[in-house]
């Protein structure tokens, strides 16, 4: 799967300025993932597969919580209320609620989540002046990249899978292009 658009290169330079508060929302984002991989976990527990990748794709953002906490503990920063992610939200909201069409939006919501952030760490790998940093950055884009394969994979078993990702895509890409750029990982 290939977004429609890419991260403007103003959000690289917002990112790499106010790398404290990004760091903080990454750590909201992680804690997230790994909520939202338990959520289908227990919404969706007769799908074929889904249970075991998801508990395993859980303990996973699990860790990277850990690593990014430890980042935090180290610069003196504490995670603080979770103010939100309107892109996150943009694309919950498309979300369709039959059981059917809900398996496959949410399927394709989180690969896309993933994607996005797999281009945005991608791109905190490069950028960040600290040579730990991109390297830390760069290990964890390529695994946010196995995720949305991992996503990409159960959703294409779903029916309409090729149609509604064109779709979402469409959505996912006019969200990035209309949102105000944040110092955030979305």
């Amino acid at each position: 799967m290939e977004l429609l658009c890419e991260t403007p290169r103003a959000w690289v330079d917002l990112a790499v300025d106010r790398f404290d508060e990004v760091l903080v929302d990454h750590a909201h984002c992680e804690k997230k993932a790994a909520a939202h991989a338990l959520s289908l976990l227990a919404a969706f527990p007769h799908v074929p597969g889904l249970a075991r990748a998801m508990a395993r794709l859980a303990r996973e953002e699990a860790g990277h919580l850990a690593q990014v906490l430890a980042l935090m503990e180290k610069r003196g920063l504490s995670l603080g209320r979770d103010p939100g992610d309107p892109y996150a939200q943009g694309l919950q909201a498309m979300v369709r609620q039959p059981a059917r069409e809900r398996l496959l939006d949410r399927l394709i919501v989180s690969a896309l989540i993933e994607a996005r952030s797999e281009e945005r760490l991608r791109l905190l790998g490069l950028g960040l002046p600290d040579s730990e940093l991109r390297q830390f950055y760069r290990r964890l884009a390529d695994a946010e990249k196995g995720h949305g394969e991992l996503f990409i994979r159960l959703a294409r078993r779903c029916d309409g899978f090729a149609e509604r990702l064109e779709q979402m895509l469409r959505l996912e890409a006019r969200l990035v292009r209309e949102l105000p750029l944040r110092p955030a990982i979305h």
